[in-house]
């Protein structure tokens, strides 16, 4: 979209509006230290052609996953999208729609809800799911204040240290009151079973979970649902990588209440972040707190199929504070492009791009703990993300590997401080047995 300054008549007529006599008085509300008091540095302007020249060469120095090879994971996984999902999800009747309030003229789009929200009720092993979120993290969020609803009077809820350190952060900002927030510590990677046993009470709405957790790690989760309900708490799972579940037990089958997840693995591109795709799930009693929307499947008087929102919470259409939900939205296009993905893989090729994944996370982990001065903290069963430790620096190690052209992981210090020698890998099917090697090869060079 190009931008169209605007002419001084128009900044008049907008400044005499607004009853300011300048630009200066407009903004004397921003901080003087957040003001350009400057002219920006722009070079004067050129021809069109020109123009998408320069900006190409500037775009050509963004180093990007597709041109190296990446070990990046923590929540943004890089999966094969086939070129048949974008060209279906791209169709004019999936790209365009409006909010389908009206289902005599939204079918196509009520059906293409319906048709995810039935896939990831059998991916997730639960009984019900809504429209979609903003994102996995988001949907934790209102999770945990769905939680806090049902429990009515009980307001605390318990995330784990071994819990993506961002989706934390955005459920504490949501709860806002730091002592309704209680974090479990991890021992080997693992929730700590006996300070879980100390920190529930009578004050506890859900104990969260992550699965695989942000180690990689598959835990046992059992132990910890009758934990919870034990203490009439929910139990909350997050699954920020959905492909595991193809050959993982769902989180229904261990006893979730709610299952929330991050959809980007499903058929979109990671991009630089986005767009995201928020799953909820939760048990059928529990359907009336949902926040968001659900799709609902009937007939007509005909006896003919047809689709039309069952449920829709109350979110922006009444006052914010009595809303349900004020961060949830049906990020439709992108469900779309979740259900087009799932349907291209079934059930069988669900399990296989799975099966793939953990293998070539589990080879990668072999060579690195291979490599001399590499050890690998926790040993447990893990999906396509690991964890290996060295004598240096983690961003040290990771500049080396950058250098050879390889973005070798996250640097774990980057949120806890104690582990900055620490790297979290993620292989993914599109990592090759060469890329693997190589990266082996590269971190024993930089380790020597």
């Amino acid at each position: 979209m190009r931008h169209l300054p605007h002419t001084s008549e128009e900044i008049a007529a907008m400044l005499s509006r607004a009853g300011a006599k300048d630009l200066d008085t407009l903004f004397k509300a921003i901080p003087k230290g957040l003001r350009c008091d400057a002219g920006l540095a722009i070079p004067e302007g050129m021809a069109e052609q020109d123009l998408w020249k320069d900006l190409n060469a500037v775009a050509m120095q963004n180093r990007t996953m597709s041109c190296s090879s990446s070990f990046l994971g923590g929540g943004a996984y890089r999966h094969y999208v086939p070129a048949a999902v974008s060209e279906l999800a791209g169709r004019s009747e999936f790209v365009t729609p409006y909010t389908p309030y009206q289902p005599e003229v939204s079918q196509g789009t009520l059906q293409a809800i319906f048709e995810y929200q039935s896939q990831i009720c059998r991916i997730f092993g639960m009984d019900v799911s809504n429209g979609s979120h903003y994102s996995g993290a988001t949907a934790a969020a209102d999770a945990a204040l769905m939680a806090r609803r049902i429990s009515k009077g009980r307001k605390k809820v318990l995330l784990p240290e071994n819990m993506h350190p961002e989706y934390r952060h955005v459920v504490e900002t949501v709860i806002a009151d730091e002592k309704d927030v209680g974090n479990i510590p991890a021992s080997a990677g693992h929730i700590d079973r006996a300070a879980l046993s100390s920190m529930i009470s009578d004050e506890v709405a859900a104990v969260f979970v992550q699965y695989p957790n942000f180690f990689g790690i598959v835990e046992d989760l059992r132990d910890v649902a009758q934990a919870a309900h034990e203490a009439r708490a929910l139990m909350v799972a997050v699954v920020p990588e959905p492909i595991a579940l193809g050959i993982l037990n769902p989180p229904g089958s261990f006893g979730a209440d709610i299952a929330v997840g991050e959809g980007l693995s499903l058929g979109l591109p990671v991009s630089f972040g986005g767009p995201t795709l928020g799953i909820f799930t939760a048990r059928r009693e529990l359907v009336r707190d949902m926040p968001g929307r659900i799709c609902g499947k009937t007939v007509d008087a005909g006896g003919r199929p047809g689709y039309v929102l069952t449920l829709s919470t109350r979110e922006q259409h009444i006052r914010r504070e009595r809303a349900t939900s004020n961060i949830c939205s049906n990020q439709a296009l992108c469900a779309t492009t979740a259900a087009i993905y799932m349907s291209m893989l079934g059930k069988e090729g669900m399990r296989e791009l799975a099966s793939i994944n953990a293998a070539k996370a589990d080879y990668a982990k072999k060579r690195l703990a291979s490599v001399a001065g590499v050890e690998i903290p926790f040993e447990a069963p893990t999906f396509n993300e690991f964890v290996y430790e060295t004598a240096r620096p983690a961003a040290d190690v990771l500049d080396a590997l950058l250098a050879d052209g390889i973005m070798g992981g996250i640097d774990l210090g980057k949120w806890m401080p104690d582990m900055d020698r620490r790297v979290l890998v993620c292989a993914t099917e599109l990592n090759t047995k060469q890329e693997i090697d190589g990266y082996a090869d590269a971190l024993a060079a930089a380790l020597r």
